[in-house]
């Protein structure tokens, strides 16, 4: 299936994807890992939580997807100078080039919402799946964001994201479909949770915010933005109230995601 990553890897965005560690993101899942267990991370990007889950799995083999052979150059990358036992294979998660049986441990994270069909994908990653293993995934919902203060070009840069991400037949709501798609896709042993991310300190906005401020302007979002006719100076207001947010002292954001283990 043709499958579009909304955001693209312009720096902008692997600044916030670099940020991602298994802690921060896959909290969720630490607990059932073990020293020797198998692991695929599809859609591994920037490499980060993969390195942490690899480290947690190690002398295990852990195998690193991505979607296309440039993605998966700047997954290489961040492991030259790291001692893991690592492998990259590009392949599209509707239909994974991979053996039956062959992982303790299925992970995706932020993929789900970006695939033109989740449930398909959801049923590779069982296929791929040794019996009684782990297939994991989390995935942000965007309308459970939830920021202060209520700047008008934020709710402009929310239905952008929506309207953008829904062109590419991504769903950007995943993580409240998540349990659904498992169920779908024929998983009858699933523990559904929720986590948040939460950007509330001047550090933490200096991040969120310059980040958001930059990717509205330079990104494969940006681009599909422009071309779908919407106006410069929308993305510069976008861009600017980010920057607004980033300099209020009191502002917050917080960050909804779904989380999925399910047994295979």
């Amino acid at each position: 299936m043709n499958n579009v990553y909304t955001h693209g890897h312009h720096e902008s965005v692997l600044r916030s994807h670099s940020w991602r560690t298994a802690q921060n993101s896959a909290g969720y899942l630490l607990e059932q890992l073990r020293p020797g267990m198998s692991l695929l991370d599809v859609g591994a990007g920037p490499g980060t939580i993969t390195a942490d889950l690899a480290r947690l799995v190690g002398p295990g083999r852990t195998t690193a997807l991505e979607a296309n052979a440039a993605a998966l150059d700047i997954t290489r990358a961040a492991f030259e100078n790291l001692d893991l036992d690592v492998e990259f294979v590009v392949g599209d998660v509707h239909a994974l080039d991979l053996p039956d049986d062959t992982y303790d441990v299925v992970h995706a994270h932020q993929v789900l919402q970006h695939v033109a069909d989740p449930v398909q994908a959801l049923r590779e990653m069982r296929r791929v799946c040794k019996p009684g293993g782990i297939v994991a995934v989390r995935d942000s919902d965007y309308h459970g964001f939830v920021w202060y203060p209520q700047l008008p070009e934020l709710d402009e840069w929310m239905e952008l994201y929506q309207r953008m991400a829904r062109a590419n037949s991504g769903e950007p709501d995943a993580g409240r479909r998540l349990l659904s798609w498992a169920l779908a896709a024929g998983f009858d042993n699933v523990e559904a949770t929720t986590s948040t991310w939460a950007f509330t300190n001047p550090a933490d906005r200096a991040f969120w915010g310059g980040m958001w401020a930059d990717r509205i302007l330079q990104s494969a979002l940006a681009d599909q933005a422009r071309a779908s006719g919407v106006p410069e100076e929308t993305l510069t207001a976008i861009s600017q109230a980010w920057r607004t947010w980033t300099d209020t002292p009191d502002a917050t954001i917080s960050i909804l995601h779904g989380e999925i283990l399910c047994r295979a």
